[in-house]
């Protein structure tokens, strides 16, 4: 007997993203088809949680497709890269034009705008979606980042609108822009997240080396930090983490933990793309690069037996002052990945022609996803007001907390590294900043440097064109 055509939505690939991601649409009164290459996972989500709203299971790819209502709208939730491709591969001949194709995975941006590109051949709609939150977002309400047409924003709206989160009385997910976008913000706010992360391993690191405290300690630290400005889901979830005792050993969960971070590969893709596209994202670089130098043992284990006592002996005299400084710094430092990770998202959206709104990103991050911070509210406020703002630095709101935290920040960077305490994040967000709002840079002699070694020309203060020196000669100069 041939399937009916009953459900609104489908998924395919019910890993636990996928699985969760239907689950969610189901609770929210919609009708979803459910696949799953192994039908096993198919029949256990149907057993366990088939009271939770309406699933109509399917064993085979076309049975899935044959029970959704027109326009098809189909969501893939498997692994980013080739499986991504030999699902829509299968899909395609089945579906019919106007149907949509959403991938819901972290997909590489590029690989988003080809997929849009052919699917349009085809009169289909490919609608690449960042979804952040995890698996509890993605259960209870995630961030929700759409690209692809309008028209198929129509159809998907409604529903991605009704299972996102919810701050105050707005959803978090928004039509992004074009072809890939969707996934291109997605990628930036996972770069920001591993910044984020970065800076706030560094605060912990700092109050850990300063103080002497042991982790629990400085949970409380954390905690009291999340009822002010550093308000976060991260920064919560540090105190969670360090306040955690091992049942096995005893110990201070966070002592137990292997020192070498893992990472799936968005952080590298946001520093390549910002290299593409000429936005210098430090902050997220150095978070990016931290990960892949804590994972290099040998070489940690060589260095350490080498310059063993290369730092000075760290004395905090007055607690309370340490504390706030190491506060202060990191909100100044986090400002400043944010900050980028806008700039970043502008050059990207100017780039593509996206379109992007800076301030209605910002709104959709506010709840659901792994960045959700209380300033995020102050960074809309920012953009609204001023769309075409140079820097989110430069707002009101913001210039002032950083600018109230410099003498802070100078001081956590400098008694780090008289200590010998890594702080890549903070350093380098702080060097981000000075050259920023530097009268004069030291470019000027790097571009007489490659004048002088590969005649590439420099332009001068006084008047416009290019020149060359002729440095081997009587360095009398050319105009270009």
């Amino acid at each position: 007997m041939a399937q009916q055509a009953t459900a609104q939505i489908g998924v395919t690939g019910l890993a636990v993203m996928g699985r969760n991601l239907a689950r969610n649409l189901a609770r929210n009164g919609f009708t979803v088809a459910v696949h799953n290459r192994s039908p096993e996972r198919t029949r256990s989500l149907v057993a366990e949680h088939g009271d939770e709203g309406a699933f109509v299971p399917s064993e085979s790819l076309a049975d899935f497709v044959a029970s959704l209502e027109r326009p098809r709208a189909v969501i893939v939730m498997v692994k980013a890269g080739a499986p991504t491709d030999a699902v829509i591969d299968e899909l395609v001949p089945l579906l019919e034009e106007g149907d949509i194709v959403v991938d819901a995975g972290n997909a590489h941006f590029a690989d988003t705008r080809r997929r849009e590109e052919t699917l349009r051949q085809h009169g289909l709609h490919f609608v690449g979606t960042g979804v952040s939150g995890g698996e509890e977002g993605a259960l209870l309400g995630p961030s929700i980042m759409p690209g692809g047409s309008p028209e198929s924003y129509a159809k998907l709206g409604p529903m991605f609108e009704k299972i996102a989160a919810q701050v105050d009385g707005t959803p978090c997910c928004r039509h992004i822009g074009p072809d890939g976008a969707g996934h291109f913000v997605k990628m930036v706010h996972n770069g920001i997240e591993y910044a984020d992360m970065q800076l706030i391993a560094e605060a912990y690191d700092l109050l850990r080396a300063g103080l002497s405290a042991t982790p629990a300690e400085i949970a409380e630290i954390f905690r009291e930090w999340n009822a002010g400005e550093l308000g976060s889901f991260l920064i919560e979830i540090t105190a969670d983490v360090l306040a955690h005792t091992d049942a096995t050993t005893g110990r201070a969960f966070v002592d137990i933990v292997l020192d070498q971070a893992e990472q799936k590969g968005t952080g590298r893709w946001t520093v390549q793309s910002a290299l593409d596209l000429g936005i210098p994202i430090t902050g997220i670089a150095e978070a990016t690069f931290a990960r892949s130098l804590s994972g290099h043992a040998g070489q940690r284990e060589a260095a350490r037996r080498a310059f063993a006592g290369a730092g000075e002996k760290w004395q905090v005299d007055d607690r309370e002052t340490f504390v706030e400084d190491v506060r202060r710094a990191l909100l100044a430092s986090k400002i400043v990945a944010y900050a980028q990770g806008f700039d970043h998202i502008r050059a990207g959206s100017r780039e593509y022609d996206w379109n992007i709104d800076l301030g209605g990103t910002a709104t959709i991050w506010r709840g659901g996803c792994i960045i959700r911070a209380r300033f995020l509210d102050r960074i809309r406020e920012a953009y609204d007001e001023q769309p075409e703002l140079p820097t989110l630095l430069v707002a009101p709101y913001f210039a002032d907390a950083v600018g109230d935290g410099v003498p802070s920040w100078r001081r956590v960077v400098a008694d780090a590294a008289r200590a010998g305490v890594p702080t890549p994040a903070f350093s380098s967000s702080l060097a981000y900043f000075d050259a920023l709002r530097a009268e004069r840079l030291p470019a000027a002699l790097i571009q007489g440097l490659r004048d002088n070694f590969g005649a590439h020309t420099y332009r001068r203060v006084d008047r416009e064109g290019s020149f060359h020196t002729l440095w081997a000669g009587d360095r009398s100069e050319l105009a270009d």
